[in-house]
């Protein structure tokens, strides 16, 4: 069996694939697709405009808020040109450097989106049980710290994933199961041991996504405690809306992610439609239902929506 190893001289190429079985009706099959990339791209551009034009938005819930929406954006731009490339002119191949580069940038915003969810977990956290402290609590500088943090920990889990790709060895099939590239779609096809590659993989989970959602889970349990303890049911009820947004967040991020993560460990025998299926609710509900939802839910982010709409109606 022929060996190919990256180290060499003729870079390595792969093959996307788009959606298996329905080659023929890919470019009706795109149109949604490019719908739900526009939605995301406007939806998120929006928030990013509004929080930084309106001075009102600018406090700490909606700091954290703006940078969700800068990872949904990322994440939907890195993935945008080999998606709708696969989808209207057959473009399947990459090359592995390729691959390697949109798979860091892919893990590494979505472990950004699982930090931004805890970030804001602890402001409803703040706001809720301690709320006489917030604004000492959550300043400036302590939101830009926690910004950074969590850049350098993605960066960190992530770089010893990529390297340790590179010093893979492929052989037979170069086809990946996605328009994108994924970790372990990746590592699969390999014909070297790959048992270190798929332990700091889930170490890269484990810390980022894995660390979070228990924080996150129990934040929640502290604010439920905190707001059963308040005595007025009107007040219980105001403090349980202000986390309705987050909470719809947090399960439209954590459950593709991990139905995902599942199909593609131990659903080897699930028909390859259902990971492309779950590999695109993956990367495109979040950043298509946050802003909608945000938008909706939160009043002061409505109204300065409609506040710019309406000015720019006026405009013209």
């Amino acid at each position: 069996m022929l060996v190919i190893n990256n180290t060499n001289v003729q870079p390595l190429t792969f093959f996307l694939t788009g959606i298996p079985g329905l080659i023929a009706a890919q470019v009706w099959i795109s149109i949604p697709f490019c719908l739900l990339y526009l939605v995301a791209l406007s939806g998120n551009s929006m928030i990013l405009f509004v929080v930084i034009r309106e001075r009102c938005l600018h406090e700490p819930m909606y700091y954290f808020l703006f940078m969700l929406s800068v990872t949904d954006l990322s994440l939907s731009l890195c993935t945008l040109s080999t998606t709708l490339g696969v989808f209207w002119f057959e473009a399947r191949e990459i090359s592995l450097n390729a691959c390697i580069s949109q798979m860091f940038f892919l893990h590494g915003f979505t472990f950004m989106e699982s930090g931004v969810l805890l970030a804001m977990a602890f402001d409803r956290f703040v706001a809720i049980c301690d709320p006489l402290r917030y604004t000492t609590i959550l300043t400036n500088a302590r939101i830009a710290q926690i910004g950074m943090s969590m850049v350098i920990r993605n960066v960190a889990v992530m770089l010893p994933v990529v390297l340790f790709v590179k010093r893979l060895s492929f052989c037979g099939s170069m086809i990946l199961s996605h328009s994108y590239c994924y970790h372990v779609d990746l590592i699969q096809l390999s014909c070297t041991d790959n048992r270190i590659n798929s332990i700091l993989g889930l170490f890269a989970l484990f810390s980022t996504t894995g660390f979070d959602c228990p924080c996150i889970l129990l934040s929640y349990v502290l604010i439920i405690r905190s707001v059963l303890s308040i005595a007025s049911s009107e007040r219980q009820q105001k403090a349980f809306n202000t986390c309705i947004s987050h909470i719809s967040a947090v399960a439209i991020f954590y459950i593709p992610l991990i139905s995902l993560s599942l199909v593609h460990r131990y659903g080897h025998s699930a028909p390859p439609l259902v990971h492309t299926i779950m590999a695109n609710v993956f990367l495109l509900i979040p950043p298509v239902l946050n802003p909608i939802i945000y938008s909706v839910k939160t009043k002061q982010i409505r109204k300065a929506i409609m506040k710019t709409l309406i000015q720019k109606q006026l405009q013209i």
